[in-house]
């Protein structure tokens, strides 16, 4: 019992934050404009701060870790692919069912990731927390503008396509950041007292932005349209019935592919393997609405299944978490 108390204060701050964004944003009746500055400040300053100083002072060695990487991102294209079966076999449409497989495998690395998971398992667990962020990052954001292209919502040729989704890549913030802390790590280079101490107060304002953010966005994120002609539906009955299995995907069946693959390669530290459960067990990125208001598809299940996510992982990541910390769940399968 006193490990489930510890977990639920661990935890407390974390959704407690979000939920008071929620509140303020329900209730607050200011327009969603005067979130810009606040988004940029955080993927532009506050974030990239914190992914510097999570790798800048680690061995280059752990960095290089690639039988870890190829399985935590095999397990998140697996993920993706059920989902994107899922969404397909019920919309019966591609770029919708592109939009479900983000849902189903994208976890909130970026806003909620790094602080929980060291919050939870310490600074070790830092070096698989960043190669999962960057990787993650890199096949999602790979995958959905070619997947679009091919469905014709990208009209434009997979060439220039291609040619964008490397640019967005290499000069996104977040992977800028991560090339600076891999350069850092090679060159042992520490940055002056000054400048270490402003990346620190930036790092240190990066998680509690982030979920208030997060909660704000949900509150003010757009409820699931009626089909023509029905009555609008409220509360439960207004969730798409595809969210729930995607839910499940994303909060549960996306940590045990980690789990069991990660133990058929073997050969892993306990804190990298409970890392990438944890990441895994997230709950949907806000990302994933970001990407479906920027092609226009699918802006209302993807706020569900952000909101409903969001909500169920209060259950399904602290039971994670409560099998990690009683040692119930070895890092190691077989």
């Amino acid at each position: 019992m006193s490990d489930l108390v510890g977990l639920l204060d661990l935890l407390a701050p974390f959704f407690g934050l979000i939920a008071l964004g929620w509140a303020c944003g329900r209730f607050g009746a200011r327009p969603a404009s005067g979130l810009a500055w606040m988004q940029f400040f955080l993927i532009y300053v506050a974030l990239p701060c914190l992914f510097f100083r999570l790798i800048a002072d680690k061995p280059l060695s752990e960095l290089t870790n690639w039988p870890f990487v190829a399985v935590t991102t095999l397990s998140t294209y697996i993920a993706f692919s059920l989902a994107f079966a899922v969404g397909l076999a019920v919309a019966r449409e591609m770029p919708q069912a592109v939009m479900q497989g983000v849902a189903g495998a994208y976890s909130n690395i970026g806003y909620m990731g790094p602080p929980l998971v060291l919050a939870a398992l310490g600074p070790e667990a830092s070096p698989p927390v960043v190669l999962i962020f960057v990787f993650d990052s890199l096949l999602l954001f790979s995958l959905v503008p070619f997947l679009m292209a091919v469905a014709g919502v990208e009209k434009k040729s997979l060439l220039t396509t291609a040619g964008e989704v490397a640019f967005r890549i290499v000069t996104h913030p977040f992977n800028v950041a991560t090339m600076i802390g891999v350069a850092a790590s090679f060159l042992e280079w520490t940055p002056p007292s000054a400048i270490d101490k402003m990346t620190l107060w930036l790092s240190n304002a990066a998680a509690p932005c982030a979920l208030f953010l997060l909660g704000v966005t949900v509150a003010l994120s757009p409820r699931p349209k009626p089909a023509p002609g029905r009555p609008e539906k409220r509360g439960l009955r207004a969730i798409p019935p595809e969210v729930p299995f995607l839910v499940g995907i994303k909060l549960v069946v996306h940590p045990l592919i980690v789990w069991v693959l990660l133990s058929l390669v073997g050969d892993f530290a306990a804190p990298w393997v409970f890392a990438a459960i944890v990441m895994a067990a997230l709950p949907p990125a806000l990302n994933i609405f970001v990407i479906s208001t920027q092609y226009g598809v699918g802006v209302e299940r993807a706020s569900a299944c952000v909101l409903v996510g969001t909500v169920a992982s209060v259950v399904t990541l602290t039971g994670f978490l409560w099998l990690i910390e009683t040692g119930i769940l070895p890092h190691d399968l077989f």
